[in-house]
């Protein structure tokens, strides 16, 4: 296995855009929903204005320049090529630090955290808050190559990006993660403890003991409540992705029109917005990250992570034992109390409910979520503030 680092560029041809352009415009859309609202699925007229946008304005080329200014690389492990942005700090000191994202989101969503996390001082922080960022495509997303094998679950991932981090240098690091981030991050202060200083979540799953817990608080009974709602009305996707990826697969990589609406539902569904997913994010972020997934057809790849995966929902018998964080957003999926995510995260130094964000937080609000993870990783152990560098 070869361990060569090399540059990578993101660089789309001229025929994927024009047979972008095309197949948007033919598409065969169905009848409008029977509803005024996003409880049928995201509306005809919005995915059609969203379409319209995409196949006519959207210029791909500055975006594809925007997302080229952080460095890029791929690197083989495991048999698989790995896509990952890696930005080492100007600061000494600077620790390195590993941002995992989850589905649909991709490494879109640190596009506007890195500046702040590398250079802190010209981003209104303190040069002692100062971050080496890797952010790597999980297996089967982006521009990291689609596993031709079962096996690549997130245990076998969080291997993966244990030796990545080992490979750039680094014998100490922090990890942080949301949505499937989340687990990998986990897997990762189980798996690599003697690499990994600390981990920061901003998803995490924790429920109830009625025999310990005695009753519940407001909090607590919310939180269950906002669970149960995601379980009855949000996670059909969830079931679909879990169980035939393949079928899935079929659409999502022939339409740009179904990737898209199948992506955009869940900025609507999963963000602190006021009704609408663009007052989150613009509509070019939106498709941005779309375009992570129709350029290199990874409807099925992506969608594969729950079929591999899905016993992870599960609450795990494993105890983390590395020095761990939590911030915890109103708007996301499941909102746990820390009592109990405190069962399973042995060592939790640090917890924070925000009073906004959701979901997709990095993306939402950047400035919140670096001041987070400036938060949480500087409660940790001053003595882990290094990374050897190659």
């Amino acid at each position: 296995m070869s361990e060569q680092i090399a540059e990578y560029r993101i660089s789309v041809s001229e025929e994927q855009l024009e047979d972008l352009q095309r197949r948007l415009r033919a598409t065969r859309w169905p009848e409008a929903e029977t509803v005024n609202d996003w409880s049928q699925g995201i509306p005809l007229r919005y995915t059609r204005e969203l379409c319209d946008y995409w196949a006519e304005e959207y210029n791909w080329r500055e975006r594809e320049e925007r997302l080229n200014r952080f460095p890029q690389f791929r690197t083989e492990i495991e048999g698989l090529g790995i896509h990952f942005i890696h930005v080492r700090s100007p600061h000494e000191n600077a620790r390195p630090l590993l941002l995992t994202h989850g589905w649909p989101g991709s490494v879109v969503e640190f596009q506007e955290v890195i500046p702040a996390l590398v250079d802190p001082p010209s981003n209104g922080g303190d040069a002692a808050d100062a971050f080496h960022v890797v952010c790597p495509s999980l297996p089967g997303y982006g521009f990291s190559d689609k596993p031709a094998a079962s096996g690549w679950d997130v245990r076998k991932t969080a291997d993966a990006w244990a030796e990545l981090m080992a490979r750039l240098g680094y014998p100490r690091y922090f990890a942080q993660g949301g949505d499937w981030g989340s687990f990998v991050t986990t897997r990762i202060g189980i798996q690599d403890p003697d690499h990994c200083a600390g981990i920061h979540l901003n998803f995490v799953i924790g429920t109830p003991d009625p025999e310990a817990d005695g009753d519940l608080t407001e909090a607590e009974i919310g939180g269950l409540a906002s669970g149960a709602q995601y379980f009855d009305q949000e996670s059909g996707y969830m079931k679909q992705q879990s169980t035939r990826p393949q079928t899935l697969g079929y659409g999502l990589v022939d339409s740009p029109a179904a990737q898209a609406a199948w992506i955009v539902e869940k900025f609507f569904a999963w963000t602190d917005n006021q009704g609408h997913p663009e007052d989150v994010a613009s509509r070019d972020v939106l498709l941005d990250n779309v375009m992570l997934y129709w350029l290199n057809g990874n409807g099925a790849s992506s969608a594969r992570m729950y079929w591999e995966s899905s016993s992870e929902f599960t609450v795990q018998e494993d105890e983390i034992k590395v020095p761990s964080g939590c911030s915890i957003f109103p708007k996301e999926v499941f909102r746990p109390s820390r009592r109990w995510v405190e069962r399973q995260y042995t060592n939790l130094v640090y917890w924070n409910e925000l009073e906004r964000g959701g979901h997709f937080a990095a993306l939402e609000c950047p400035e919140t979520f670096v001041g987070e993870l400036r938060a949480c990783f500087g409660t940790m152990d001053n003595s882990e503030r290094h990374g050897v560098l190659r």
